[in-house]
């Protein structure tokens, strides 16, 4: 299973090298958005989990279109505090999107998702006939 990559040319790289937020005192990183991914392959399929806590399973969405799985998350947050002589509004919106290039073992039709403690785990079992042959015993004739 691989990650789909964006295209390093030149350009991008340099004006994003550039323009990093810690260039001017912040401390930000430009991917701190992107959460981390472990790819499991085991006997009946793979497993992806990523790290995203906070989230709301409904703010998470998942598609499969030529054989690439899309996962991406919106989530926006507003929190309002009045006071006498103010008022403060303050906005929050973090957004990602992982692709991934399915292999040819993997069945489309029962990809499975579940999103608990922070973690969304992601089920994509392999087809029948890429899984391994139970074993059999031979009788001599």
């Amino acid at each position: 299973m691989s990650i789909v990559k964006r295209n390093n040319l030149f350009f991008p790289t340099l004006m994003n090298d550039l323009l990093r937020p810690d260039w001017f005192g912040g401390t930000e990183n430009w991917n701190n958005n992107l959460p981390a991914v472990n790819i499991k392959d085991n006997t009946e399929g793979f497993e992806l989990e990523l790290a995203v806590p906070g989230g709301k399973k409904e703010d998470f969405k998942i598609e499969v279109d030529n054989d690439i799985l899309t996962i991406s998350n919106e989530a926006k947050t507003e929190s309002k505090e009045q006071n006498d002589k103010y008022t403060r509004k303050e906005f929050t919106y973090s957004a990602f999107q992982r692709a991934f290039t399915l292999p040819e073992t993997v069945d489309g039709s029962k990809i499975d998702a579940k999103y608990e403690d922070g973690i969304l785990r992601i089920s994509l079992p392999k087809k029948e006939e890429a899984l391994p042959a139970p074993k059999r015993m031979i009788s001599i004739g």
